[in-house]
Formats: C-alpha cells, structure tokens, sequence
C-alpha cells in the first residue's frame, strides 16, 4: 500500500472522491475525476514531493489507470526500489 504523501497527493486531483471516502486501489482515476490537465499537474506534483523523474515510458494513460500502478510507478522510482 502507498504512504501518506501519495494518498494527500493523489486526492487533490480527484474532485470526484468525498473527502473521507476510502480510496480503492483498482478504483479508474478517471472515474474519480482525473483529467488529462490534473494528470500533468498531479506528474510535477509527485515528482517534487518524492525527488524523482518518470521516465518517458511511464508517461502512458496506464501509468494513471488507477492509484496502485500510479503508486508502482512511483515507488519503483524511488532510491533503493526492488520494484
């Protein structure tokens, strides 16, 4: 499961997910709200609060199917990753 900083993150850009509701890790971001303007927004959001770089071919609408392969995506990133 993600951190807090991914959950606050994420939940920014999902004008359609009620503040208190559970965030489903297979729920389609889009479905929640995601546009393609909030997708680049939430990209230079989470490369600044975890220090990395998706590389070009994460940048896929599947990389932002839903918040678990967002969250691989980001967490593979991440110094000392196994992913």
């Amino acid at each position: 499961m993600w951190d807090q900083t991914f959950e606050e993150t994420l939940r920014r850009f999902l004008p359609f997910l009620p503040p208190g509701e559970e965030l489903a890790e297979d729920t389609p971001l889009r479905d929640l709200g995601l546009d393609s303007l909030g997708t680049v927004e939430l990209l230079g959001n989470l490369e600044g609060a975890y220090d990395v770089r998706f590389l070009d071919d994460a940048l896929t609408p599947e990389t932002f199917a839903t918040p678990a392969v967002l969250w691989k995506t980001v967490a593979g990133l991440l110094p000392g990753s196994a992913i």
